[in-house]
Parts: C-alpha cells; structure tokens; sequence
C-alpha cells in the first residue's frame, strides 16, 4: 500500500533537511538535451529537487540555485490567451530551462525562486494579496534559517612548506589485504544526496566524504570543490579490485592499496587545500567542584607520633632501688669503734715501718754509732 502524503513530506524533509517554500509539476531540459521530462518538483531552501511522481521519496535531480546568475523569461507575462512559461535558469555550472503549463502558476515559481535566491522581495510580481502573503513568510523562514547558519569561513592559505609532486603507484610487494584495513575516518553510509547535503550545511567540517557507491565493490567520492565563481560539488567512482587494491576511476585511472590511500592520493592532488569531512567533537564549558567523601568530613586528622628507635631500660624487680641519704651539715656519723681500732692498729704497724726505717738510714749516716735495734 502506497504512503500517504503527509508520510512523504516527513520523509522528504527528513533527507532533504531543508524547508519548503513552494511546490508543483514542472518540466525540465537540461542543456544539449532536446526534450523537456516531467517532474514534481519541490523548492526547499535554495534547492530545487525534482521527483519523478508525487509519490517519490528520493529526488532523481536536484539544481543548485544559491549560485543563480539569471532566471530569464522566455515570452513576456501574458495571461490570456493560455501558454506556458518556460524559464532559462543560468548557474555557474549549469543551464535548464523550467516549463510551466500555466503561466499564474509559473509567476508563483519565479517569485519564489528569486526571492529566496536575492533574500527580497522582487520588484514587479504578478500575485493575489494571499499569495503575496505566503511569499513574505517563506522570505522570514529563509532569512531566520541563513542566520541561523552563517556564512562560510574563508578557505586556509596554502601551506607553503608544500610543493606538488607526481604520486607514487605502489609496487605489488606492497599490497595488503585490504579486508583487514580500517575505514577513512571521513567514510559515512550515507547517499550521494545526503553527502552532499552534508559537506553543503558544514563547510567547516571539511569537502571531501567517501561513501558507499550503488555499484557493487564500488565507493564513491563526494568533494565539495571551492572554485573562483563558487564551492562545486563533484563525485568520483572507485572500484574495488579483490585482493589486489583500488582504481580511481579518472581520465587515466590511478591504483592505491587501500581506501585511506584513496584519500590520501585526493589531498596531495589538491595540495591539501581539502580536507577530510570530520564533524567537530563537543566540549564542555563549564568546571564544577568534585564532591568531598563524607568519611574524609567527620573522622578528625589524627596526629602520627614517631616511635623512639632506642631500647628503653628495663628494670629488674628482685633488685631494691636504693634509697637516698639526703645529707645535713648538722648531722655527724659516729664511727664504728671496731672499724675504728683496725684503722689505728694499721696506722700504728705502718707508722713503726716508717720510724724503723728512718733510724736504719741515721745509723748507716753516723757508721753505726747508735743501735737501731732500739
């Protein structure tokens, strides 16, 4: 069972990521072609998407017009008789030509377009008061919408420690199993549409996204190329070679390792004035005080005491301390009288050896006149 429309318009939001502002069938020829193919398209943004039915959920073609340089009128605004308005679209890369069958309905489509390309209002409109009114609206939406977004920061100098030099085709010794190599960290599973989409809402994330391709073992490139008259959008193939590497699919077709050599071959081609597709990481803006543990809050710092490293003495307890004799000038020891008469007695014998002595050595100076025996 078919989706209903308000389940289509979610979903088409929801890819696209832009608003819309007006809506209707058309026909479009492209330059060279020869014949105009039918569309339903849809103007969100500065994006015209065009699906093959009302009940397409992807876009088949969409047309850039943010770099819109005229939208001519191919005939002249005339209500009566009835033909349709065919409108020449001139971009910087490209030319088509829009088709309307009714020409009320076709003015409605350049005012949008022009509005919301030049950001005003234009100066002759051919609308009801109503229709006017939902023009001044979708004019608000996109000017709330471009300040919300910015404009593009300028593209960095050229490094100038760099100079171009031809790549290196790598040897087959050099080959590896390319199964056990990572991914590029600017791979996305994501459409051609919605890389696109991406490198368009974030120019300053980086130009160049490497996705899955509807070919199979294919990937494709998608780079946002900044050029003099404005960014381009281009996408390149590269097929995978089983056990042997990857071909850039080019004028003259050039074979890497890996799909990080893929990369790498897109940067030193462009002398690394693109850069890989990487979304800025968060940071916090904020710093805040770390919660104390409550047990380091009520216990009380406990002072440490360092230990003495010499033994203390340990007394024994079957030795009597001593008690001291406080001494007093009025206080006199009597002597013990056996103590007493042992000194005398060794007195009196050494005082006798003293005297016997002294009379032996008068006698031996007198010849021995006087007896010593006395």
């Amino acid at each position: 069972m078919a989706a209903s429309r308000r389940v289509i318009h979610k979903r088409r939001a929801t890819i696209t990521a832009l608003p819309l502002y007006f809506s209707g069938n058309l026909f479009t020829r492209h330059k060279g072609e020869k014949e105009f193919k039918k569309f339903y398209g849809e103007l969100r943004g500065t994006v015209l998407f065009l699906y093959e039915d009302g009940t397409q959920e992807t876009y088949a073609e969409r047309v850039d017009l943010d770099k819109l340089k005229s939208m001519d009128l191919e005939s002249p605004f005339r209500k009566t008789p009835p033909a349709p308005a065919i409108f020449t679209l001139t971009t910087v890369t490209n030319e088509v030509k829009l088709k309307i069958d009714n020409a009320d309905v076709g003015e409605e489509w350049r005012a949008y377009i022009l509005t919301v390309i030049k950001k005003e209002l234009p100066s002759k409109l051919h609308l009801l008061p109503g229709q006017l009114l939902q023009l001044k609206d979708a004019l608000a939406q996109e000017k709330k919408r471009m300040a919300v977004l910015g404009p593009n920061p300028p593209l960095p100098p050229r490094p100038a420690f760099l100079s171009p030099s031809p790549p290196q085709t790598p040897s087959s010794s050099s080959q590896t199993d390319i199964s056990s190599q990572a991914m590029p960290s600017c791979f996305f599973s994501v459409s051609r549409q919605e890389a696109e989409q991406m490198l368009e809402r974030n120019p300053e994330y980086g130009n160049i996204i490497l996705r899955p391709s509807s070919r199979t073992n294919s990937y494709g490139l998608t780079m946002r190329q900044p050029i003099s008259s404005g960014p381009v959008m281009k996408n390149y193939r590269v097929t995978s070679i089983p056990n042997s590497g990857f071909i850039i699919e080019l004028d003259s077709p050039v074979k890497v390792p890996s799909l990080n050599a893929v990369v790498n071959y897109v940067l030193e081609k462009t002398d690394y004035r693109l850069q890989p597709y990487s979304p800025l990481e968060p940071y916090n803006t904020t710093l805040e005080k770390p919660l104390v543990p409550p047990a380091t809050t009520t216990s009380p710092t406990t002072k440490i005491i360092p230990k003495a490293k010499v033994t203390p003495m340990v007394l024994k307890k079957d030795v009597p301390v001593p008690i001291p004799v406080q001494s007093d000038d009025s206080y006199y020891l009597v002597p013990d009288k056996e103590c007493e008469d042992k000194r005398v007695e060794s007195f009196d014998g050494e005082l006798r050896i003293a005297l016997q002595k002294r009379r032996a050595d008068i006698h031996s100076a007198n010849d021995g006149a006087y007896d010593t025996s006395t």
